[in-house]
């Protein structure tokens, strides 16, 4: 294990070795809190946050963050009959479009909870779709068939997991439908158990892409910053030096 998947594993665990660079700055706390007494405010306990103070307002960049934005907006727009989402983000994606509209929510894992204009489905998508063939109109699946057949929600190892599931979305969708899709982009690479990437063209060559075209492509780069409306025939060289960005797919599914 290299450096880098040991800091990631420790991350995951809650141990995050960069915050003990946050304790230069407890002499800070320290001296706050002794004005803030002296000054005769009351304190119930002590609950030092340490970064803040060097932060931006807010952050405004990243793949979750543009995708969520971008998409949601997309279907606001074209308001289809039914939208449907399979594996996106609940407190990003899906709360954004639950905002304005009813979305049916397709995941492997099981959802106990209620949330306004959310309709739950359990599914795993890499056994086949046949009971969900042809429901819908519009569909996304946002950073989430990167991670079919890992392993790391529950679902069943196997390595043609997110080819099995993209076969499955195309499965789902009416002639005419528009698929919206978005995973890593970079080198291709299988960083078990967290997720794939993917190259940048991959998907057009995948089996069961014949029955897709491509209307927009988008894309996040390793900065965090997003590209719209890149056209097709400047995808391969756009997208050349990222490691690890995020592509955004607009299908269509042939009638």
């Amino acid at each position: 294990m290299n450096a880098a998947a040991l800091f990631r594993t420790f991350r995951e665990i809650g141990f995050n070795p960069r915050r003990l660079a946050l304790l230069a700055q407890f002499p800070r706390f320290l001296r706050d809190l002794s004005r803030w007494k002296r000054l005769g405010g009351r304190v119930s306990s002590v609950f030092p946050v340490l970064s803040d103070w060097s932060n931006q307002a807010g952050d405004a960049s990243g793949a979750y963050f543009h995708q969520d934005m971008l998409v949601a907006r997309r279907i606001h727009q074209a308001a289809p009959r039914r939208h449907v989402d399979v594996g996106s983000l609940i407190e990003g994606f899906v709360a954004h479009v639950a905002v304005f509209r009813e979305i049916d929510v397709i995941d492997i894992r099981p959802m106990t909870m209620a949330i306004r204009n959310v309709r739950f489905i359990q599914a795993d998508l890499m056994q086949g779709a046949a009971n969900l063939a042809a429901c819908t109109d519009s569909l996304s699946c946002l950073h989430a068939l990167e991670h079919f057949g890992l392993g790391r929600y529950g679902d069943s190892i196997d390595p043609s997991g997110h080819i099995k599931g993209f076969q499955s979305l195309i499965d789902m969708l009416q002639p005419g439908a528009t698929l919206y899709l978005s995973f890593p982009i970079g080198r291709p690479a299988v960083e078990f158990n967290a997720h794939r990437v993917f190259n940048s063209e991959d998907v057009l060559s995948w089996p069961g892409s014949e029955f897709l075209i491509l209307e927009r492509f988008d894309y996040i780069d390793d900065e965090g910053a997003l590209h719209e409306d890149i056209p097709i025939d400047e995808v391969r060289v756009r997208c050349a030096g990222l490691v690890h960005g995020c592509g955004i797919y607009t299908f269509t599914r042939r009638g």
